[in-house]
C-alpha cells in the first residue's frame, strides 16, 4: 500500500474525473448515478470534485496517554515524523512524541475539520488555539497565508483514546485567494440534525440546508457563503432496513456520496459496494436504501468553481507565478510568524474544550 502524508495529499487534486472516467457502468443514459469508484484505504486521501480539493478520513484506535498527552507505549519501529503506516490500529502522523499534523503554512483555501470521536488540539499564526471534538467542527479560511498546527492529544490514562474525524479542503475562487485568514468554530450543539420520522435515518448538516435547517455560517470569506455556490457537507447515517430519498439539488452541483461504514448499500436500486464513492446527478431526489447493517454516508457537494487549480506542496493557487509568489512571501513572512514554543503544541491537559479567537476572546460550548 502506498502512503501519502498530508503533505503529498495535494497531488491527487483532479484526480476524481480521471477516476471517474474508469468507473464501471457509471452515468448511462438517465440513471441516477454518474459513478462509482473505489475508495482507497484510510488514510489516503479520497478523490473529491471541484469546489474541493481534498478529503481524507483519519480513524485511530490510540492507548493510554502519557504525562506529555502522547501514547502511552513504546514508539520503537516507527518511523517518526512519516508514520502513516497503521502499526497497532494508530498513527502518529508528522508528530514525534504527540499524533498529528505539527507547525504547516497554507495559502489559498479552507480546511474543514469534523472531529466525530477524540480531540484535536488546534494553534496558529493568528494567536487561535482550541481544544475541539466530540463532534465539534472547525472552519478556517487560510486566505492570504496562514501557519497552524493539529495535534491529537491523548488525554486519558487509564483508557483508550480514539480519534476519528474526516479533514475536507474547499477551494477558494482567485477573488478570494487572499481573503484575510479566518478561524471558526462550530460547536457539536450547533449544528442541525435533521432525523427522518421513524428514528432510523439521521443526517447531520456541517453546511447547506436540508428540510429547513440551515448550518452554522461558515467564514464571511467562504465559497460556501457565496449565493449559488450550493456547497453541503452531510453526514447521513441510514439503520438497517431503511429507505431515504435523497432530495435533489441544483442542476450543475458535483454531488458525491462516499462510503464510510457498513455494507448492503444500495442507491437507486443499484447495490454499492462498501468503501466506494457514488456519484449521483443532482437535480433528481436519489433512494438510499440498506440491508441488514447500519450505512454512514458523507456527502460532498457544491457548484464548481471552474478555475485553473495549481498547487505546490501546501498552496493552492490559480497560476504558478501566484505559487511562486506564495513561497516568497511564506519564506519572508512566515504568514505572521510562530508564537509557541513548540512546533508540535498541546494544551493542558485541564484545558476542556475551547476557542481562542485571535483578540483573545475565549469561548466553549454550552
Amino acid at each position: 500500500m502506498t502512503v501519502l502524508s498530508r503533505r503529498d495529499a495535494l497531488k491527487w487534486i483532479g484526480a476524481g474525473a480521471s477516476l471517474l472516467a474508469c468507473s464501471p457502468g457509471g452515468g448511462e443514459a438517465g440513471s441516477a448515478i454518474l459513478g462509482i469508484t473505489p475508495l482507497p484505504p484510510s488514510p489516503q486521501p479520497w478523490p473529491t470534485p471541484d469546489p474541493f480539493l481534498f478529503c481524507v478520513h483519519h480513524d485511530d484506535s490510540y492507548p493510554l496517554g502519557n504525562d506529555v498527552l502522547g501514547p502511552a507505549a513504546s514508539l520503537e519501529g516507527r518511523e517518526l515524523g512519516m508514520d502513516f503506516a497503521g502499526r497497532e490500529g494508530w498513527r502518529m502522523y508528522h508528530g514525534r512524541s504527540v499524533p498529528g499534523f505539527p507547525q504547516h503554512p497554507h495559502r489559498g483555501f479552507e480546511t474543514v475539520t469534523v472531529v466525530r470521536r477524540g480531540l484535536l488540539d488546534h494553534s496558529d499564526s493568528l494567536g487561535a488555539a482550541a481544544r475541539y471534538g466530540r463532534g465539534d467542527v472547525q472552519w478556517l479560511t487560510a486566505g492570504a497565508g496562514i501557519q497552524h498546527a493539529e495535534m491529537f492529544p491523548l488525554l486519558a490514562r487509564d483508557a483508550p483514546n480514539p480519534v476519528e474525524l474526516f479533514q475536507i479542503w474547499l477551494n477558494l475562487p482567485a477573488a478570494s485567494k487572499f481573503a484575510q485568514p479566518h478561524f471558526s468554530m462550530l460547536w457539536d450543539h450547533v449544528i442541525p440534525r435533521v432525523t427522518a420520522a421513524d428514528g432510523k435515518v439521521t443526517v447531520t448538516v456541517v453546511a447547506g440546508t436540508l428540510d429547513g435547517k440551515r448550518a452554522a455560517a461558515p467564514p464571511p470569506s467562504s465559497y460556501a457563503a457565496k449565493a449559488g455556490s450550493d456547497v453541503a457537507i452531510w453526514t447521513i447515517k441510514l439503520a438497517p432496513n431503511t429507505t431515504w430519498l435523497l432530495p435533489p439539488a441544483s442542476a450543475g452541483v458535483n454531488r458525491w456520496l462516499y462510503g464510510v461504514t457498513g455494507d448492503g448499500l444500495s442507491i437507486a436500486s443499484r447495490p454499492i459496494p462498501a468503501q466506494h464513492v457514488t456519484v449521483v446527478r443532482p437535480e433528481v431526489a436519489v433512494q438510499l436504501a440498506t440491508g441488514p447493517r447500519e450505512v454512514e454516508l458523507l456527502m460532498l457537494q457544491g457548484q464548481p468553481i471552474g478555475e485553473p487549480v495549481v498547487q505546490r506542496g501546501p498552496f493552492v493557487m490559480n497560476t504558478k507565478a501566484e505559487i511562486n509568489q506564495a513561497i516568497h512571501d511564506y519564506q519572508t513572512t512566515q504568514f505572521g510568524g510562530w508564537s509557541w514554543p513548540s512546533t508540535e503544541p498541546v494544551h493542558p491537559r485541564d484545558a476542556g474544550r475551547f476557542a481562542r479567537q485571535p483578540d483573545g476572546t475565549i469561548d466553549r460550548p454550552a
